[in-house]
């Protein structure tokens, strides 16, 4: 009973004071002072009852209750003001009780008190997380969205584009001829410099079309036997003039496996391969080596290109994968497919990842770090299903089991079978 008069005589003040010092302005004080009296009638009832399931709705509504800039912010209010609330009650109990009122109310209010801060803090947490959530969500479908309108812009503008190109290349291959016995040397180096220009842009069109089929998960492979050593020698032989141009070294390594007989699509792998080492070559000064090797592992065969070049930063490593994920400032760019750090559209190692993922396979890539002065160089390694036959499994996963498929398809013939006829 003691500590029920105790709480009837701190009343008004303790609600006078936490409104006045935690709500500012008239119209704001009303409201909170009416919580306030709502919060100590049932931390009455609790301290008769014992039971601190009476304060819960109104912990629950506090605690649910931040206001969409409190949530950007990482504002706490409402457990903050329970927090100042129990020191102000301490306060306000030692002004005006005897200490051995004082001293009584506490010991009954300090854990219920406590006990609403934790509930408080919970669900301000819960509804922070939530928050979180959601934002993170609809980051998440715009990057989706603008991720998906750059795909069908690249898709657009690369057939777009392929139109009028093949216009340019029928009309500069007529003039082309019409100059091909005349004295015309100039018009001739004109016509090749255009000629020139036209293939590199193909190329670029074409990468733009590959990327847009891997994205939609449309791009097709062709499988077919194959030996990885064949590819690593047709890139040895493709790659001639240019490693002679750069006094380059490359390096054809043959290794376990390397010989061995494995299915996949040798033109698209090709391709692939292509892009890691021009790339290597690319980033390799002059007087650099390129070393194409390899190892053997259980179901898998592992191609590594290692060049000795500038590197790359680690948080640039997975960059390189993504579309136009180019490194340094593209104005600094030289062109040229494998000039010095020469530039390009950035599609080349995402469109090697697509075409490694699609057989099954991974890509990455290993550095100490970017440095155009000690040269710490790179190497790329790629993993490929050892798949010794057809319809292995990993390979259905891609491409499906043709031979089920026609059986399904087409009709058994067993009703139309001499044997199976009475009257035969």
């Amino acid at each position: 009973m003691a500590i029920q008069a105790s709480l009837k005589k701190i009343r008004t003040i303790w609600v006078e004071r936490i409104s006045r010092e935690m709500a500012a302005g008239e119209g704001v004080r009303a409201g909170f002072t009416e919580q306030l009296e709502r919060f100590y009638d049932l931390l009455e009832q609790t301290l008769v009852t014992g039971d601190s399931a009476w304060l819960d709705p109104i912990l629950y509504d506090w605690g649910r209750s931040p206001t969409q800039t409190n949530l950007e912010q990482a504002d706490y209010y409402v457990s903050f003001v329970l927090n100042r609330m129990i020191t102000l009650t301490i306060e306000i109990a030692r002004e005006h009780l005897k200490n051995k009122d004082a001293l009584e109310l506490l010991a009954a209010v300090t854990p219920v008190l406590a006990h609403s801060l934790s509930v408080v803090i919970r669900y301000e947490m819960e509804t922070r997380v939530a928050h979180i959530s959601n934002e993170l969500q609809s980051v998440q479908e715009k990057l989706q969205t603008l991720d998906q309108n750059k795909s069908k812009f690249i898709s657009v503008a690369a057939h777009e584009l392929k139109t009028p190109l093949t216009l340019i290349e029928g009309y500069t291959s007529m003039m082309v001829d019409m100059v091909q016995n005349s004295e015309q040397a100039a018009m001739k180096d004109y016509l090749s410099g255009v000629n020139t220009g036209i293939l590199r842009l193909r190329d670029i069109i074409d990468d733009m079309i590959d990327v847009s089929l891997i994205d939609n998960n449309l791009l097709t492979l062709n499988i077919q036997p194959m030996w990885v050593i064949h590819l690593l020698n047709l890139l040895g032989n493709e790659f001639k003039k240019p490693i002679a141009e750069r006094n380059q070294t490359l390096d054809i390594v043959e290794f376990e496996g390397s010989g061995m007989m494995i299915y996949g699509d040798s033109e698209r792998l090709y391709q692939a391969l292509y892009n890691v080492v021009a790339n290597a070559i690319k980033y390799t000064p002059d007087h650099g080596t390129i070393s194409m090797g390899g190892r053997m592992l259980p179901g898998f065969i592992e191609i590594t290109i290692k060049d000795t070049g500038i590197g790359i930063s680690n948080e640039d490593q997975s960059l390189i994968f993504d579309k136009f994920g180019q490194l340094g400032r593209t104005d600094l760019h030289s062109s040229g497919k494998v000039k010095f750090k020469g530039g390009g559209p950035g599609l080349g190692l995402s469109i090697t990842r697509g075409i490694v993922e699609a057989h099954g396979g991974t890509i990455w890539v290993e550095s100490q770090g970017y440095d155009e002065v000690k040269l710490p160089g790179s190497t790329f390694h790629i993993l490929l299903p050892t798949r010794s036959e057809p319809n292995n499994p990993v390979m259905l996963k891609f491409f499906g089991n043709l031979d089920q498929q026609k059986q399904e398809t087409e009709p058994s013939g067993k009703e139309n079978s001499p044997t199976d006829n009475p009257s035969a």
